[in-house]
């Protein structure tokens, strides 16, 4: 099985630290490191950047009004302890306890986000983002989203079950279609 079946393994790259994250240019990809590989995703359409910004919003308002932690847009690199293993979801969420254990905050969050959301991109299947899901739940994190925008449905995966997601949640969006898409 591939490291990171989500994404595109980069050639001519060396084993990869997260660090690095944060010096590669702007070239259009998304990258993470996954087990030191350096891995590469194309950047993410309208609907799901709309997607994820909209919930950005929506979950930012909320912490950030009863000062329950930190959220983070798609560009927040999180690095997983005991692996070198960074992951970019296009939302995070770090509850407040854990925020003062962020020493450097130039550099990748020490931890997995509490909370991680994903958008799914066309390109992407169920097979991919299971096994995504996967990797944040072993990294740290207490609860996944993965959000499949065309049929307006999220599936919500917690720890001790990595075989499936623990439920789905059908028509988040009230029937409306999520605002803005088509």
């Amino acid at each position: 099985m591939a490291v990171a079946p989500w994404a595109e393994v980069v050639p001519g790259y060396g084993p990869g630290t997260v660090d690095l994250l944060l010096t590669l240019p702007d070239d259009g990809y998304r990258y993470e490191v996954v087990e030191g590989v350096l891995v590469r995703m194309a950047g993410s359409g309208l609907d799901a950047t709309t997607i994820g910004g909209l919930l950005v919003i929506a979950l930012g308002s909320f912490v950030y009004a009863r000062r329950l932690g930190l959220v983070t847009p798609s560009n927040g690199v999180y690095k997983f302890p005991g692996a070198e293993t960074g992951l970019l979801p296009d939302v995070g969420f770090v509850e407040a306890a854990k925020v003062a254990h962020i020493a450097d905050r130039r550099k990748p969050v020490p931890f997995a986000p509490d909370l991680a959301v994903e958008v799914v991109s066309p390109s992407q299947d169920a097979g991919d983002m299971a096994a995504k899901a996967r990797t944040y739940l072993r990294g740290g994190a207490r609860l996944v989203w993965i959000v499949w925008p065309r049929s307006s449905h999220i599936d919500v995966w917690r720890p001790g079950n990595l075989a499936a997601p623990a439920t789905t949640l059908h028509d988040c969006d009230g029937g409306r279609r999520w605002p803005g898409l088509k």
